[in-house]
């Protein structure tokens, strides 16, 4: 009954009036009222143009997830393979995290670009908690930093520390003879008793596993030899060829640190695009529970535009008729 009423007198009043809205807001509407009527306009412009901006935010989440899962895939196999490099040298040299040394140098590998959750905020951490537990009165520990985001964290606190910086290192495809150059470029501008590496180990798509792997110099590996422990077996093995077992050690020591920066640089380049495809994942998510609620706000901003127009339209026609 009501809403019939409200067609009847609205048909009539639009009868009766070649233009009823502007009779309406020039005649009846105060300039208060039409004050109001520009904001509802503007509030639910606002709101269209946030919903845009949200659904295009969401459709580059969603391209971004799935250019990760792309590189995931192709780096994936190869951070696999690479584990068989360095494992052999864990096997005869140990690994000895807990060795005391005057010269530590901490590598911390990062990535270059963000939008991938926690991992370098995770690696920047452990060099620091490792660079005060290497440090002393007799003690010296440094960075060489691998990657753009360590480095911007790093060097807000330890700038005098930082001895080497090496950026878009993953602009280009990596392979170990690259990596290997890189090694050379290190173990030639630091002077080290024990190389830390600090990286994050691959293990799903959202789990990783933050890493440490020490390379010893080779006058510290000799000395643990010869002190017995997990390196005294090297006695046991023999030495082929002219060289001395000092040049074997140098050999060692170099190659070690190559096949480790190599695993760790593909561990680290895993880990990232997983990470960042969980957060560009949660985001798309947070997009789409944002555009549920910006919907339903507009469409009770517009509820309350149109019942408000339709009041006026009754009221209007009502003094007319009186």
């Amino acid at each position: 009954m009501a809403m019939a009423a409200l067609r009847r007198e609205g048909k009539r009043f639009a009868l009766t009036s070649p233009n009823p809205i502007n009779v309406l807001r020039s005649s009846l509407a105060p300039s208060e009222e039409r004050m109001s009527l520009g904001v509802r306009g503007i509030s639910t412009q606002i709101v269209r143009n946030r919903m845009k901006s949200v659904k295009n935010i969401q459709k580059i989440t969603k391209a971004m997830k799935m250019v990760a899962a792309s590189k995931l895939r192709a780096i994936q196999v190869r951070a696999e393979n690479s584990r068989g490099l360095w494992q052999p040298f864990t096997a005869l040299l140990g690994d000895t995290p807990s060795v005391d040394v005057k010269k530590n140098v901490i590598v911390t590998i990062s990535s270059d670009k963000g939008l991938c959750g926690g991992i370098n905020s995770t690696s920047v951490k452990i060099s620091r908690a490792m660079r005060r537990l290497t440090s002393g009165p007799d003690k010296e520990s440094t960075y060489v930093i691998l990657g753009e985001k360590a480095k911007a964290q790093l060097i807000r606190d330890s700038r005098n520390f930082i001895e080497l910086s090496i950026t878009e290192l993953q602009k280009n495809f990596l392979n170990y003879t690259q990596v290997s150059v890189l090694a050379d470029e290190i173990l030639k501008n630091v002077e080290y008793d024990a190389l830390r590496v600090v990286f994050n180990k691959f293990q799903s798509v959202v789990s990783f596993l933050p890493t440490t792997a020490t390379i010893l110099s080779p006058e510290v590996v000799e000395r643990e030899a010869e002190a017995g422990g997990k390196l005294g077996d090297l006695d046991a093995y023999e030495i082929e060829g002219g060289e001395t077992k000092s040049e074997i050690l140098q050999n060692l020591a170099e190659f070690q640190f190559s096949c480790v920066m190599f695993n760790a640089v593909l561990e680290n380049a895993c880990s990232e695009q997983g990470a960042r495809m969980s957060a560009m994942d949660s985001s798309s998510r947070n997009a789409g529970e944002m555009l549920d609620r910006l919907t339903l706000t507009y469409n009770r901003t517009r509820q309350a535009s149109i019942t408000t127009e339709l009041i006026e339209i009754i009221s209007g026609a009502s003094a007319l008729e009186g």
